[in-house]
């Protein structure tokens, strides 16, 4: 009889698993990288890679969300450490084109093309990237709501903000990646910051601006 593997061992497997699988897409390309692949790298047989993820679709979003997990295990509470709304907002777009910090995993915007990619034609991929867009957006909804409660801002729909600034870094983040001569990090991240301070009423030395209240972005 085959000795069953215990939940431990078997979460370890599929970290493994996940690592390898993430590292492979992100150097290569999910069209270029195969489940026999991944099995390689992570000593173990493609038929047990199959029976933890079940297809190569929804192992490219796991890995993806496990590459996520890494991100905001740190970058979440670098965010939040920082004293104003300003700061945190700073933080958050360094973190999104800057060198990759407290991640294990390097390369994680070559995850994302590639799920956006099939993400376009495939229902279940885009069900995954709805749910790590969410998180993302819901970050940067309650770092803006907290500058609000705090005085730092005006009235403002945080919600719409925060689909429209993540659409912002999305775009940004793909000319970064892309090496476009004209939108590299820093110039990224200069637009980012100067978008998110007008949208929000805040100068350019992150204080509220006098008398702005702000309408739901419509």
């Amino acid at each position: 009889m085959a000795r069953r593997e215990s939940p431990e061992n078997a979460a370890d497997r599929r970290q493994q698993m996940l690592h390898a699988a993430a590292a492979l897409i992100a150097a290569q390309g999910y069209g270029e990288t195969r489940i026999a692949d991944v099995a390689r790298r992570a000593k173990v047989s493609p038929g047990l890679v199959v029976y933890y993820f079940g297809s190569k679709d929804k192992l490219l979003v796991e890995a993806l969300r496990y590459s996520d997990e890494l991100f905001y295990a740190t970058g979440e509470s670098l965010i939040w450490q920082q004293p104003t709304l300003a700061a945190r907002l700073q933080t958050l777009v360094q973190l999104t084109f800057g060198p990759d910090v407290g991640r294990e995993l390097p390369g994680a915007w070559g995850l994302w093309l590639d799920l956006w990619a099939q993400a376009y034609r495939h229902p279940e991929v885009a069900q995954g990237r709805v749910e790590l867009d969410g998180r993302w957006r819901t970050l940067i909804a309650d770092v803006v709501k907290d500058g609000r409660r705090n005085g730092e801002v005006g009235k403002v729909d945080e919600k719409r903000f925060a689909a429209t600034f993540a659409a912002l870094l999305d775009g940004l983040a793909i000319q970064v990646a892309l090496a476009d001569p004209e939108i590299d990090a820093p110039a990224a991240t200069k637009i980012a910051i100067e978008f998110a301070g007008n949208a929000l009423g805040l100068s350019t030395n992150g204080r509220r601006k006098s008398n702005v209240t702000l309408p739901p972005l419509a």
